[in-house]
This record gives C-alpha cells, structure tokens and sequence, in this order.
C-alpha cells in the first residue's frame, strides 16, 4: 500500500495555517488590486478540487489505497483555498470570493479514463510548482510571497505522490499505463498549443460547453491568461522548466530518455504500431 508512507511523509511536510504564515509581516503598500484579483482567482482555482475529488472516487471504485490518498491530496488543496481566502479575509475582504462563485467551479465531470486522469494530475501539479515559484517571484508584498512558496512545495509534493501511483499503474497495466501516460505527457509539454496547460483550464463535461473548464466558470474568465503572460510574466524559460520536469519523470518512468515533447510522441507512436488488440481493447475500455 503506497498510501501508508504517503500519508508519512505528507504528514511530516505539513504546516500550520495559523503558526507557519507570518501574517504580522503583511505590508498594504507592496499591493495592487490587479494582484488581489489574482489571489482572488487563485483561491476559486484551487477550490475547485471539490468536483476533481469526486471524480477520482468515482472512476477508481476498487482502489481503496488511491481514495486514502485522495483524502490528503483534498485536504491539502482545500488548505491552498482556505489559506488564500484568510489572506483576502484579513487584508482585502471586498475580493473575498462569494459563495456564488465559489459554487459556479463546483460542477460535475464527465468520465474519462482513470490512468489519464491519474497523468493529467501529475503533469498539472508540476506546472503547478512552477506557476507558484513564478508568482513568488512577481509578487513583493512578504506574506503572500511565503504564501505561494508555501504552496510550491506542497504542488512538488503531490507530483510525486501521484508519480508513485503511475509506478503502480504500470506494473499492472503494462504497456495500456504507458500509453495512457505518453498520450497525455505529449498533451501537458505542448505549451504552443495551449499555454495554460493545466487540467482546470481543460474541457470537463460535455453538456456545459463551452463553461465546462473551471477557468470558464470564474467571474474572470480570461483571468489566466492574462496572469501568466501579462503579470507574473510565465515566459519560455519558466515553461522550459515545466516541460523539463513532465519529460524527465516520463523518461524515469517509461525507461526511455525523452528530451523533447516529439520523442515521447515518437515513443508512443511505436508503442501503438506495436502494442497488440488487446491492449488497445483495454485501452478504450478505460476510456469508455
């Protein structure tokens, strides 16, 4: 069971909302509200690990060890929200979400593939990391600085924990993870196609597009964009960092050496010419 060392080594990472935040090193005049915006968004993005949550209990109803480790990845995501929300709560209280807004990212998933969404959390998390080290850059008000390094670490953090469980995933699935992995990694390290790469920024229910991204439901809706490219300025270089990460893991985990997004589409094209039917039987019944 991964979860009991999981659950260990989260444990012993864990910090305090009201020890570990110096929130008496607050100063109003390193401020903007352009920047109070941007928390505000982020607080929503983060809350709406709710419907994720959801969807990775119902599509993996016979992995108990994985829903154990869902509990703490939510508890810790919904602490990124709440820690967010206390800063506004504190010092801005008129960019406090409403509860309109925070329920408006609350809305249901459509069923999609277990191990592509298991992949689509790794690779959004390690962008994660680097979105929040980029804003701790941005940013000189000293709180929420430490804010966003705090929840970088956490973002490193669960990459790694859902890395373990894509370890796991290949020694049962075989060549059906790898390729549910390639296909997905060859998406998340495509940042000229979409810059945002992140699975809150990706269509989720077919019945409510085109609102069906959480980045669609906020009260900003092209909020994103603006922020990586406008404000924390989240340029090739940062992205390089991102893409490096995704591909490095991949090539740990599929035993090749990925240097670009075209090698591990390379990789999974051969892997498709070569896997047999009933890989690809299994793979469209994950899809299904």
């Amino acid at each position: 069971m991964l979860f009991s060392k999981i659950f260990i080594d989260m444990e012993n990472a864990r910090w305090n909302l009201s020890k570990d935040i110096p929130w008496d090193k607050f100063n109003a005049d390193r401020l903007s509200d352009r920047q109070l915006h941007g928390i505000k968004m982020n607080a929503l993005l983060e809350w709406a690990a709710v419907p994720a949550v959801e969807m990775f209990l119902r599509d993996n109803p016979n992995d108990p060890d994985f829903a154990a480790f869902i509990s703490i990845w939510f508890f810790e995501e919904q602490k990124h929200s709440l820690v967010l929300l206390e800063y506004l709560r504190r010092f801005a209280p008129d960019f406090v979400p409403t509860t309109e807004e925070l329920n408006e990212v609350n809305f249901e998933f459509d069923r999609a593939s277990p191990l592509e969404s298991l992949a689509l959390h790794f690779c959004g998390e390690t962008r994660l990391n680097q979105w929040y080290r980029c804003a701790h850059e941005y940013h000189d008000e000293p709180v929420i600085k430490h804010i966003y390094t705090t929840l970088a670490t956490d973002e490193a953090r669960h990459a790694r924990a859902y890395f373990q469980y894509m370890q796991r995933a290949i020694q049962k699935f075989g060549d059906t993870a790898r390729l549910n992995f390639a296909k997905i990694g060859v998406l998340m390290t495509n940042a000229r196609l979409n810059p945002a790469l992140h699975p809150t920024n990706l269509h989720v229910n077919k019945e409510l597009y085109p609102r069906d991204t959480i980045t669609s439901r906020l009260p900003d809706p092209d909020w994103l964009r603006r922020w990586l490219d406008n404000e924390i300025k989240f340029d090739v270089e940062w992205e390089s960092k991102v893409e490096q990460g995704i591909l490095g893991n991949m090539s740990a985990l599929l035993s090749q050496k990925f240097k670009t997004s075209a090698d591990l589409r390379q990789y999974r094209k051969k892997l498709e010419i070569t896997g047999n039917n009933s890989v690809r039987k299994e793979i469209e019944a994950c899809s299904a």
